[in-house]
């Protein structure tokens, strides 16, 4: 009896999901995260900066500042905030949301972009390059993003895990919103595909080279960036927050986990919004590539849409062989992808949504090399990469 060519794919999915399941690390367990004790250091709490550039984030900013205000870290703890040439009231929003901890907040005007930087990285170099003066004696500085709101013992447990460890760069990927339709199919699936595209437990083993970070939270010891070049090393980067991992990394150990507590503040407008925000770096992902993009949208392809579709033809059809197979293959997808399902208080039933968010997902990565090619480029805050 020959075997159909949609049995064939079936079979090729259902065996790339196995291998996932059982040689990726089990990233699918979407189990590392920070412990909730965090002990006290042997040498104490040590200082730490946080730095977050802002450029038109009046919206955000004033809730993410004063959650880090309000943390419950016993040592010491500065925030410089960089306005990197907002038009919307951004440093007002800052100081008004400092009220009785002025102190503690130092505001840095951003200077002109210089040729050779993104944005985002020459507005950190300006904010550490402040945390330098303010602090010299902090060992961490704390890179965060204008909308991230910390849930309050979150620098205490990433300090006390990077010294526990001797971790220099500890990093957390936050919870980001899950309100409307649209965020509740793809957002968790986004989350699923980075934890796919870099294992966590990978990243965190010092003995892997995988490296990856988020750049909604970021903790770095000092000693590292000043070992890696600073900042600088990674100027031009538009992923700059696994291009910082990656050059940590080979000197040093790196840690990255789920936040429980920790949130995006930024709301995603529609499908449109979550669009956007795949769209602008996903190209870049892939490194420039027609390659790598065609291997991409196949992959994704025979991962998210040869099960559904070999369950649902082979019903239909009569090809008993791809049916089973694409049941086979759809259920081995669904039980990987229910841990992060859990993390985000989903449903179980609804992994079973999974191939929609591939095929969506495929699309915007398409749409990402369509713009590059039409010379839009990385598009953020007005500026174009």
């Amino acid at each position: 009896m020959s075997v159909s060519p949609l049995a064939i794919a079936a079979l090729a999915a259902l065996c790339a999901w196995l291998w996932l399941l059982l040689g990726r690390g089990g990233f699918w367990r979407a189990d590392q995260l920070l412990a909730e004790d965090a002990p006290k250091p042997a040498g104490g709490w040590p200082g730490v900066v946080a730095v977050i550039p802002a450029r038109d984030e009046a919206e955000t900013i004033a809730e993410a500042v004063r959650s880090l205000l309000d943390q419950d870290y016993p040592g010491r703890l500065e925030v410089v905030v960089v306005d990197d040439n907002s038009t919307d009231g951004t440093a007002a929003a800052v100081r008004a949301a400092a009220a009785g901890d002025a102190a503690r907040l130092h505001i840095v005007t951003g200077r002109p972009l210089p040729a050779g930087w993104t944005g985002k990285m020459w507005a950190v170099d300006q904010g550490i390059a402040r945390a330098a003066d303010i602090a010299p004696d902090a060992t961490f500085v704390l890179l965060c993003d204008a909308d991230i709101a910390h849930g309050p013992g979150a620098l205490r447990r990433l300090a006390a895990t990077a010294q526990a460890g001797g971790i220099d760069l500890v990093s957390l990927m936050v919870r980001l919103r899950t309100g409307h339709f649209w965020e509740k199919l793809l957002v968790p699936a986004f989350v699923f595909f980075f934890q796919k595209l870099y294992p966590f437990p990978w990243v965190n083993d010092p003995g892997n080279r995988a490296a990856a970070a988020a750049g909604g939270c970021m903790l770095v010891r000092r000693s590292a960036l000043a070992r890696i070049g600073g900042i600088g090393a990674i100027r031009d980067r538009v992923i700059d927050d696994c291009a910082l991992a990656a050059a940590i990394k080979p000197g040093g150990a790196v840690w990255l986990g789920l936040a429980r507590d920790s949130r995006s503040l930024r709301p995603y407008d529609g499908l449109g919004g979550i669009w956007e925000m795949v769209a602008r770096t996903a190209f870049v992902q892939l490194q420039g590539s027609v390659w790598l993009v065609i291997g991409a949208v196949a992959g994704m392809a025979l991962l998210y849409l040869a099960p559904p579709l070999g369950l649902v033809a082979g019903l239909f059809g009569g090809d008993a062989p791809a049916a089973a197979l694409g049941a086979l293959g759809w259920a081995v997808m669904a039980f990987c992808y229910r841990p992060t399902l859990a993390l985000y208080g989903r449903a179980g039933w609804e992994a079973a949504a999974l191939p929609m968010a591939g095929l969506l997902y495929a699309a915007m990565t398409v749409d990402s090399a369509r713009r590059s090619w039409a010379g839009r480029g990385a598009a953020w805050k007005g500026r174009s990469y």
